[in-house]
């Protein structure tokens, strides 16, 4: 697959099969996500590869936690509700996933439904969970890197007939993350990647995302044209 096709193809992915991935291949995904540029080589990431008995003991740690009420409990600053036009691409998404899963606006069961699904990684076969080494966290330099890496692997992925969303529902309650991902104390918990072979008859998994065009969001300084 060229670069090109993998960039304008890939989309989140939402459901998968029930079935394994090697860990061949997720080591060969990860060798290209690993090429990622980072500030000064530093190279500051760890990716933490679950599936199995870890990751069903993370799922149910984390989506009891939510639904027993216990608040949000991340290593890294929450941006809060989002405002004006990041909330409004927030819906704009939302409510194409809603449509192509047939979920009205009035229906509280369902939607509940689809909030676990995050809370359980989607029931993916696979779990990345991306930290930084911790003796970097009073910058955000090391967060850029990551989101470098991330989007390296997701694209390795989709490249190889794979599909992934980067879920940051799957690590809402991170010491839940921590304990049964066996994570050391001196790494940091930024978010994790939901990874399997594309269940092609889950709806939500043919939703592509709006983007804006180019005029509306670069700006080209000191061009003749």
């Amino acid at each position: 697959m060229q670069l090109d096709q993998a960039m304008l193809e890939r989309r989140s992915i939402r459901g998968f099969q029930d079935k394994p991935v090697s860990r061949a291949l997720l080591e060969e995904i990860i060798t290209l996500a690993n090429r990622a540029p980072s500030s000064m080589n530093t190279q500051p990431w760890h990716l933490h590869v679950l599936t199995g008995e870890p990751l069903e003991k993370v799922r149910e740690g984390n989506s009891t936690r939510m639904m027993s009420g216990v608040p949000p409990v991340r290593e890294i600053i929450d941006h809060g509700a989002y405002e004006g036009p990041h909330r409004d691409r927030q819906v704009g998404i939302a409510k194409q996933l809603f449509a192509a899963m047939g979920i009205a606006r009035d229906d509280k069961a369902m939607r509940q439904d689809w909030v676990m699904r995050g809370f359980r990684q989607f029931d993916a076969p696979v779990s990345i969970v991306v930290t930084f080494d911790k003796s970097l966290e009073g910058g955000t330099i090391a967060h850029f890197d990551l989101g470098a890496v991330t989007y390296g692997l997701v694209l390795a992925a989709w490249s190889r007939g794979l599909g992934a969303v980067i879920n940051g529902q799957g690590i809402m309650q991170s010491p839940v993350v921590r304990e049964h991902a066996q994570i050391p104390d001196d790494q940091v918990i930024m978010t994790c990647v939901a990874l399997g072979w594309p269940n092609e008859d889950f709806a939500a998994n043919g939703v592509v995302s709006t983007r804006r065009e180019v005029d509306e969001m670069a700006r080209f300084v000191g061009f003749d044209d």
